[in-house]
């Protein structure tokens, strides 16, 4: 008699329970993937007989597939954790430069400044040079940038303002032009701060005056010192004619140095700043108040690192606190024809098997990869109530077969009795 079947059931369940005891041990795992059992019959084959009434020998484990299904995404404070929305893993190396992958979006930042996760593997990704252009080709551990930004010299201002056509002419009967601290020789004025080329503020004032119908002085200072002329005869920078039927500018732009400007509220004096551009295409001359809408300029001071953000890209930004921002780096995630095939490592990574095909590598949002949430982490795919409906089913199954063989047990035993 056999006791073939039950105990290869016995085998079989038991393994069963052990897939099914690991993914419950798994899930609060973030980024873990469940596995299941797939089994297979066996027949025991005769050389040259078909086997029509044959009877199985039992059953054993062919596979153990992983499946690879979207887990939900909860969010967390920590900006560094990242999940993945869609489909691709994580790239991460070791120190041999021998990459895994891993959905576990757990990631810090180490001594040396790069992202790496719990196990000390870095995460991979495209580099930036210093004007924060992304170098796409060959991904290289990311790793963050503890300098500052360099300030840069004030080129193009672009000014958005609307002047009063009802205003009456302002223009003094004799000289000077324009009188700074004197607001009767003058219509409007308004100040932003441009930059020289050490990232020192200067304080530009504009002043408008109305020569004529449809004309307008444009004078300016720089820390209180008057850009053009003298403190004594100071000079327009510009004018701006105003086409009588549609009330914008014939001219789109101004240009003028600044060649002495004043202190600062530091006491230093700053640089001078040539070739300065006012862009005044967008001015008009309405019936309406005067009224600045928009004024803003290319220039700014240095900058220390401020914050890190990671958009859904995979774009790595690196905030300043000038106010400016620019990319660090890019994640660069992998996706495979054959997931399944992947072998798992532990820790939270997989290695590329044969079976699971080369990587196709890409930057989250393009293609078919999927998009990065940044404070945010996915759980496991792991289905707690249903392991454990299972465990029960494969519990019921190893004593069902257990009771086979003991069934075999007491007829063999009826047999060696027989007299």
């Amino acid at each position: 008699m056999s006791f073939q079947q039950g105990l290869s059931g016995l085998n079989a369940t038991s393994k069963n329970l052990s897939i099914i005891g690991n993914n419950i041990a798994n899930a609060n795992t973030f980024g873990s993937k469940s596995s299941r059992a797939e089994f297979g019959d066996m027949y025991a084959r005769a050389l040259n007989g078909t086997g029509a009434s044959q009877i199985g020998i039992g059953t054993n484990l062919q596979t153990v597939a992983q499946q690879f299904t979207q887990g939900n995404i909860t969010t967390t404070e920590n900006k560094l954790d990242l999940a993945i929305n869609g489909s691709g893993f994580f790239q991460v190396a070791d120190a041999t430069g021998s990459v895994s992958y891993t959905r576990n979006g757990q990631f810090k930042i180490d001594r040396e400044g790069f992202l790496v996760n719990n196990g000390g593997l870095q995460l991979i990704g495209y580099a930036a040079d210093e004007l924060g252009v992304v170098q796409p080709g060959l991904a290289v551990p990311l790793k963050l940038p503890t300098a500052g930004i360099a300030p840069a010299e004030t080129n193009e201002i672009d000014m958005e303002a609307n002047l009063d056509a009802r205003a009456g002419v302002r223009t003094p009967a004799a000289a000077p032009l324009i009188t700074f601290s004197d607001p009767l020789t003058y219509n409007n004025a308004t100040s932003q701060t441009v930059y020289d080329t050490k990232g020192q503020g200067v304080a530009v004032t504009y002043y408008f005056q109305k020569s004529a119908a449809d004309t307008w002085n444009v004078f300016a200072t720089a820390n209180g010192a008057t850009i053009r002329g003298t403190t004594a005869a100071p000079q327009p920078v510009g004018t701006i004619n105003f086409d009588p039927a549609g009330g914008r500018p014939t001219v789109r732009t101004l240009t003028f140095d600044i060649t002495a400007p004043g202190p600062n509220q530091a006491g230093t004096t700053p640089l001078p700043i040539a070739g300065l551009t006012l862009d005044i295409s967008r001015m008009t001359q309405y019936g309406a108040p005067f009224a600045v809408t928009d004024l803003k300029q290319d220039g700014y001071a240095p900058g220390q690192l401020s914050d890190i953000v990671i958009e859904e890209g995979g774009l790595v930004m690196a905030s300043y606190s000038n106010g400016q921002s620019k990319p660090a780096g890019q994640i660069e995630l992998a996706t495979f024809r054959n997931p399944q095939g992947l072998q798992a490592q532990g820790g939270n990574v997989w290695e590329r098997t044969f079976a699971a095909g080369d990587p196709i590598v890409g930057v989250p949002a393009e293609g078919n990869m999927g998009v990065l949430q940044s404070g945010a982490l996915e759980e496991s795919n792991i289905d707690l109530t249903g392991e454990l409906v299972n465990m029960i089913t494969a519990q019921r199954m190893y004593q069902a077969n257990a009771q086979t063989i003991k069934t075999q047990d007491q007829v063999l035993q009826t047999l060696v009795n027989l007299r």
